[in-house]
């Protein structure tokens, strides 16, 4: 049995996740009735679409037999894949970073920034994200009682946090979170780098094509600079280190950059703004909160699942296998559905509410396995410290007109999230 058409349509629709409900609607039949079965697209190679959670850390533990760069790691039409192989020397892929790597590559790349991110180092930058935290609460109240957290707020605390730690001048922020904003919502006209709807996979393909290119060319000038002169920032990590003796490939180097300036500030984001737009639709959750900031912690968690802003990855059989009662292919292609994982009706009680006690919250948001997400311990402080910093001051938040999310099927969230709001 393939799944049916319409169903199959809805869930690679760019405009379903931006509604939210259709896109929920989708995943619930699936998990309901085909939990793992084939969607047959028109112009796209057939997959399996995994929608439960224990599916999901089945495939994700397994990462010799499940591989992430032998096909592409998003989903991409054939068209589109095609053209990527021709302009890429056979690769799928534009970018190679550690989401398109499989071993050795990937434990070897991955170690070489890991220290960075582990929790005992971060919190040497403890102090430094508290006061930059202030400054956007501050900067936020000077706003006087009206502002759209996301654009505002959401988008430029978790930016400047990254940008520092990776050591991209404050000046060039607002670059970075254009790029960012083309690379992620290249199906978004409000977004994409051409202002209008993609009209063809050339299109699409190029734009995203000269994002990648206009990043390169930050970075490599960023690269010279500091194998010239080193400093205490991931740059100068990147851009001196070695893998196997060997100072890393060209492409390898950009992309790490890529994807600690991208997905390092984007999901943060993304959970934040949807954190505060859940607050402000539940004034009791809210005074609950400030009554108790030790439920913070729950707040995080809970954001975390319920805007899970990335919504798939795609991963390939390395040899065949069974899963959830099924059998899979030696290369047969895997579409891993987070958003459906962290909404199975088998794993949370009422997964469609937003509970901030709920306990145990092991959502899948940040993946599983090796390549569970390397920045998910410093996305947490950064929320963290933002939320110990805003909730004491914040007196009430409703919304002020109505929020909007960004019409994408990778990574997406919120992209406008209009508030009215008393601060003391």
């Amino acid at each position: 049995m393939t799944i049916p058409t319409d169903v199959a349509n809805t869930i690679i629709d760019p405009k379903a996740y931006a509604d939210g409900r259709r896109i929920d609607e989708a995943f619930s039949w699936l998990r309901r009735e085909a939990p793992l079965d084939v969607a047959e697209v028109e112009g796209f190679y057939p997959f399996w679409v995994v929608t439960r959670q224990a599916d999901i850390l089945e495939v994700e533990r397994q990462n010799e037999l499940f591989h992430n760069g032998d096909r592409p790691t998003t989903l991409t039409n054939i068209e589109g894949e095609k053209k990527v192989r021709e302009m890429m020397g056979g690769s799928p892929h534009l970018v190679r970073s550690l989401v398109q790597m499989d071993n050795p590559d990937h434990h070897a790349y991955r170690r070489l920034t890991q220290a960075w991110f582990m929790p005992q180092n971060l919190r040497q930058l403890e102090a430094r994200i508290r006061e930059i935290a202030r400054s956007f609460v501050d900067r936020m109240a000077a706003h006087g009682g009206r502002c759209d957290f996301a654009r505002d707020v959401a988008f430029l605390y978790p930016l400047h946090v990254v940008m520092e730690v990776l050591g991209v001048p404050e000046i060039d922020e607002p670059r970075m979170l254009k790029l960012t904003q083309e690379l992620f919502g290249s199906a978004d006209p409000e977004l994409n780098r051409t202002g209008e709807a993609i009209a063809d996979i050339d299109q699409g393909i190029a734009a995203i094509q000269e994002t990648v290119m206009d990043f390169m060319t930050y970075f490599n000038a960023m690269t010279e600079d500091r194998r010239r002169q080193p400093r205490n920032d991931l740059a100068s990590v990147i851009a001196n280190g070695q893998v196997d003796g060997q100072p890393l490939g060209h492409l390898e180097a950009m992309s790490y950059y890529i994807i600690a300036a991208t997905a390092g500030h984007d999901t943060t984001s993304n959970t934040t703004a949807g954190a505060l737009w859940a607050l402000a639709e539940r004034p009791e959750v809210f005074r609950a909160l400030k009554d108790d900031l030790s439920q913070i912690p729950g707040l995080i968690e809970e954001s975390i699942r319920w805007v899970t802003p990335v919504k798939h990855f795609m991963r390939s059989a390395t040899a065949d296998a069974e899963l959830g009662g099924r059998k899979i292919a030696k290369g047969d292609w895997l579409f891993l559905s987070y958003p459906s994982g962290n909404r199975d009706e088998a794993v949370y009680a009422d997964p469609f509410e937003f509970d901030i006690a709920r306990s145990p919250n092991k959502h899948v948001a940040f993946g599983y396995g090796a390549h569970i997400c390397l920045g998910q311990h410093l996305a947490r402080m950064e929320m963290r410290i933002l939320w110990e910093e805003l909730l004491p001051r914040l007196e009430s938040v409703e919304l002020d007109g109505t929020p909007a999310n960004m019409t994408a099927n990778f990574v997406c969230g919120p992209k406008t999230v209009p508030v009215r709001f008393k601060m003391h």
